[in-house]
């Protein structure tokens, strides 16, 4: 009787083990999503507020060493970065493309799509989604956040054109350009990668469709005036001189100019923290933040994002609401959904979480040591 209720009491037992491991496996993912705190040591400011734009910086105590990385903008000035059309930089290999007796194929077709990069730097060089390389047959973007190291092979590099009436040009060479394009460009490539939303950010000016626009006052960029520019000075609706003309340009520069002030205040005088990335609202909603390794790197990044920033909320509804600090702080944490990751060996690991309208898209660089050095997150607009 004894040795049966003792059978019986560990049966009880082992059953009681085992459906609470289940148990703990199946809800841990709820509870860790409930818990979650802000990653690292950020805290936001009080943002910079002007027009329908508020801006909270992200500070940090700590900041990594990004010295050893090399900007595409720093690598095309300097000459040790090259990009040009495919087949123009000597015979560049597909990779995985083999042929008879295991001999490379090359393929020497210029493409809108792929352009060829040489990092010819001591320096691994860190690309971002959005960059905009100039020249060639067309004006591109890079179209992922990637690190190219030091000593590889010239590089297939994925793009997307922001130039659709163009494929000529004098030389197969591309400058350096100082613009990032703006969100609702950069989500389009960076997310949703496809050519033709590119295409139509590039000519529409924000994919953004605000809850308020009903009452809100009609965008300083509009439609209208995007056109106006297209057809007077710039027939090949080139991004760069779109945003760059007198119909447009001159308002974004304004606009650039009285954010940079106020976030030049409203930084200053930090004591044992960095700037060392923003969060973006337009109209009271919450949209984008651009956050970094370091400070320094930060502000190697600053003017050209500041300015794809001032173009997208000159083509969102002109709401004058700011967004509230709790909402911000939201984009400090991770979404919990699904993840996808791309890794080069030793040099890099990509990943991209999505959960609903949010998308959140990491770079961390492997070598010299581990490190996250841009976490971009964005809510969708498409």
């Amino acid at each position: 009787m004894r040795r049966s209720l003792f059978v019986s009491l560990i049966t009880i037992l082992l059953v009681a083990v085992t459906f609470g491991s289940l148990a703990f496996v199946w809800v841990a993912p709820h509870a860790t999503h409930a818990s979650q705190r802000p990653e690292g040591d950020w805290r936001i400011l009080d943002p910079v507020t002007y027009e329908n734009i508020a801006i909270f910086p992200v500070v940090s105590s700590s900041s990594q060493d990004t010295s050893s990385f090399l900007t595409l903008e720093e690598g095309l000035a300097s000459g040790e970065v090259i990009v040009s059309e495919r087949g123009a930089a000597g015979m560049v290999r597909n990779r995985g493309q083999v042929g008879p007796r295991g001999v490379p194929q090359y393929d020497s077709g210029a493409s809108v799509n792929q352009l060829v990069l040489i990092n010819r730097s001591k320096r691994p060089l860190l690309l971002l989604a959005g960059e905009l390389v100039s020249g060639g047959k067309q004006d591109r973007i890079i179209a992922k956040d990637r690190i190219v190291p030091v000593g590889a092979e010239p590089l297939p590099l994925d793009v997307f054109c922001v130039e659709h009436g163009r494929w000529m040009g004098s030389s197969s060479q591309f400058t350096a350009s100082k613009t990032i394009v703006h969100p609702s460009v950069r989500e389009q490539a960076a997310v949703d990668q496809k050519q033709m939303e590119v295409w139509a950010a590039v000519a529409s000016g924000s994919t953004a469709r605000s809850s308020f626009a009903s009452r809100a006052p009609a965008p300083r960029i509009s439609s209208d005036s995007l056109a106006d520019a297209i057809s007077s000075e710039a027939p090949t609706q080139s991004y760069r001189k779109i945003y760059e003309s007198t119909r447009v340009g001159g308002s974004v520069d304004t606009f650039v100019d009285q954010v940079q002030r106020r976030f030049a205040r409203a930084t200053s005088g930090l004591k044992g923290e960095h700037v060392v990335g923003v969060i973006v609202a337009y109209g009271g909603e919450v949209a984008w933040s651009d956050i970094f390794a370091s400070g320094d790197l930060f502000r190697q990044y600053w003017s050209k994002l500041l300015r794809s920033y001032a173009v997208e909320a000159l083509a969102r509804p002109t709401l004058r609401e700011t967004a509230s600090p709790d909402d911000a702080r939201e984009f400090l944490r991770r979404p919990n959904g699904r993840e996808v990751q791309e890794t080069e060996a030793g040099v890099y690991r990509w990943r991209e979480i999505t959960q609903g309208p949010l998308a959140l898209i990491e770079l961390d660089a492997l070598q010299p040591k581990t490190m996250t050095l841009h976490r971009l997150l964005l809510h969708r607009t498409s």
